[in-house]
C-alpha cells in the first residue's frame, strides 16, 4: 500500500472461515443482497474514515469482488491463525497510510450504525493518536472500536490466536461510549 495521510482508518475484519456461520462471513449479504463488506465500508466511510482497509483471508479472492472501490483490500496471509492476526495486518496497514487512528469493525455487525460510530469518536476523550474507546450496549463491549496511533505497537505485540483487542482495551483504561440506544450492536454467528 502506498502511504496517503489519512488521519483517521477504518479497518473491517472480514477474514475468518465463519465456522459457526457455515461460510465466510466476508461473502455474505443482508436480505437486499448488499454484501455486508459493503456495508460495513460505507458505515465506516460514513464515520469519517479516510481510508478503510477490507481485511480478507478465507475466499479472499471471491471476497475482494464484493469489496466497494472506496474500500481498499488486504489478504492476510496467516489469517487462519485468527483474529489477531488480522488486527496486527490492520494496524500495519494504517501505519502504511500515516493514520493517527483505527476504527474498526468486524463484517458480521452489517446493522452497525454510523451514528455509534461517531458517538465513539466524538467521546474518545483525546486527540486521535493517544484515543483508545469502544462502544458499548446497554454496559456490553462491542464495536466499533477506536484505537490511536500511540497504542498500536503494544497493542500488536498482545494479539495471538484468536484474541482480538478486548483485554488491552479493558487494561489500558478505554473510555466505553453507550451507544444502545443507536442499535443492539449484535453480532451475527449463525444464519
Amino acid at each position: 500500500m502506498t502511504a496517503s495521510p489519512a488521519p483517521l482508518a477504518g479497518l473491517v475484519l472480514a477474514a475468518g472461515a465463519g465456522t459457526r456461520f457455515g461460510a465466510p462471513k466476508a461473502l455474505a449479504r443482508d436480505a437486499e443482497g448488499t454484501p455486508w463488506v459493503a456495508l460495513a465500508v460505507r458505515m465506516l466511510r460514513g464515520a469519517g474514515c479516510e481510508e478503510v482497509v477490507v481485511l480478507l483471508g478465507a475466499s479472499g479472492e471471491r471476497a475482494r469482488a464484493l469489496v466497494p472501490p472506496e474500500g481498499r483490500t488486504l489478504i492476510v496471509a496467516d489469517w487462519a491463525e485468527g483474529l489477531g492476526a488480522s488486527l496486527r495486518a490492520g494496524l500495519s496497514a494504517a501505519s502504511a497510510l500515516a493514520a493517527q487512528a483505527v476504527l474498526v469493525t468486524p463484517v458480521d455487525t452489517p446493522a452497525a450504525s454510523t451514528d455509534a460510530a461517531r458517538r465513539v469518536l466524538e467521546h474518545a476523550g483525546q486527540p486521535l493518536p493517544a484515543a483508545l474507546a469502544r462502544a458499548v450496549y446497554l454496559g456490553r463491549p462491542g464495536h466499533p472500536v477506536l484505537i490511536g496511533r500511540e497504542h498500536w505497537e503494544n497493542l500488536a505485540d498482545s494479539l495471538s490466536g484468536d484474541v482480538g483487542a478486548g483485554r488491552y482495551l479493558s487494561a489500558h483504561g478505554a473510555v466505553e461510549v453507550e451507544c444502545g440506544d443507536l442499535w443492539s450492536g449484535a453480532d451475527i454467528d449463525h444464519r
